[in-house]
């Protein structure tokens, strides 16, 4: 199992709309077959030193092996998301998990 953890900060420039589109491509992510399941969230409100809430969106994708995440990272839809939405990132982190 790999576990693909992405963590967005969007462009403070972006308007209400723009995130808006932005949580919606995420969440069409959820359609791509290779992904054994999908989660997309925003930071949580709990008030710990450890947790870090700067980020914008997080999306969390499990697959069964790295062949799956190979065949995700192609699918269309999410060279599509990335055409569209890349120009909306200020900065992204991958953590991956085996």
């Amino acid at each position: 199992m790999l576990v693909h953890s992405v963590y967005f900060w969007l462009k403070e420039s972006l308007d209400d709309s723009q995130i808006k589109e932005f949580s919606i491509g995420l969440e069409k992510l959820k359609s791509i077959s290779s992904a054994e399941a999908v989660y997309v969230g925003t930071p949580s409100t709990t008030e710990r030193p450890v947790i870090d809430t700067s980020y914008s969106f997080a999306l969390t994708v499990i697959f069964n092996d790295m062949a799956e995440h190979d065949a995700y990272q192609v699918d269309p839809l999410h060279t599509h998301f990335l055409e569209t939405f890349k120009p909306m990132f200020a900065k992204v982190v991958i953590y991956d998990a085996d």
